[in-house]
């Protein structure tokens, strides 16, 4: 079990493949999704790994929120979410996943937040008929009739379909197909449309009733932390320095 990844969704286009077919598909933009923390068997009992995206104003964070991007040693993110993982699969905190963490071809899950409707209906909310348009109705054509029984039991049954509020729930779909990723700019193409509207956060996983394809990065596509590349980048710049500095001395001792 591999960690997903926290997305913004952009909106939606077209990819126009080599036959002239097109494919619609959902854009998805990756923006500093960092693990922020991480969950270990040996003291919460579960492995996961915490991730942030996105960024958000100090000022605008709770005391604790504050303090735990501290310890973590990155920015403050804007949205914070927690994925399940195998222990072989952990992350270190600070790398940042980029786009290519899923292939072309592979099958995702993706979950967010509806589009809200407010306050709709029986036929825009559950798609009932109405009552009649000609005789024996009059005004409440839209409205969806009897709710309940007699005298016994002589009430309405929880979980009625009825009139109320519409979206603004979450939605998961599943078995999306991804067509396309841009690791260099973050963005991730997903075959038709994904739940929430353009702006909103949603969360990207491994499809549960799919098996992962061929080539897919274990345990992610990640970048390390700019203080674990920062080692590198020394040691890689010293290197022709001390090079410069041994090609006296060797052209000393052959002549």
């Amino acid at each position: 079990m591999r960690s997903g990844v926290i997305a913004q969704k952009v909106g939606m286009t077209r990819i126009f493949t080599d036959g002239g077919e097109h494919i619609p598909v959902t854009v998805l933009r990756l923006e500093n999704c960092q693990v922020v923390g991480q969950r270990t068997a040996e003291k919460n009992g579960y492995t996961a790994v915490q991730l942030g995206a996105g960024r958000a104003k100090v000022k605008r964070l709770t005391r604790a929120e504050r303090g735990g991007f501290a310890v973590a040693n990155v920015e403050p993110k804007r949205r914070v979410a927690e994925f399940r993982v195998s222990p072989e699969n952990m992350i270190d905190v600070g790398a940042e996943i980029t786009a290519d963490h899923f292939v072309e071809g592979q099958f995702v899950d993706v979950s967010g937040t509806s589009i809200g409707k407010g306050f709709a209906g029986g036929m825009k909310r559950h798609g009932f008929g109405g009552l009649r348009a000609s005789h024996g109705v009059s005004i409440n054509h839209r409205s969806h009739g009897s709710t309940g029984q007699c005298q016994e039991p002589g009430k309405v049954f929880k979980g009625k379909k009825m009139a109320g509020h519409m979206g603004d729930v979450s939605v998961t779909t599943q078995n999306l197909r991804v067509v396309k990723t841009d690791a260099e700019r973050g963005l991730i193409m997903i075959r038709g449309a994904v739940p929430g509207a353009k702006g909103g956060w949603v969360l990207l996983r491994d499809a549960v009733k799919r098996a992962l394809p061929d080539g897919v990065p274990v345990p992610g596509a990640f970048r390390k932390s700019a203080e674990d590349q920062a080692p590198a980048k020394e040691a890689a710049a010293e290197a022709p320095a001390e090079a410069e500095q041994a090609k006296p001395a060797e052209g000393g001792e052959n002549a």
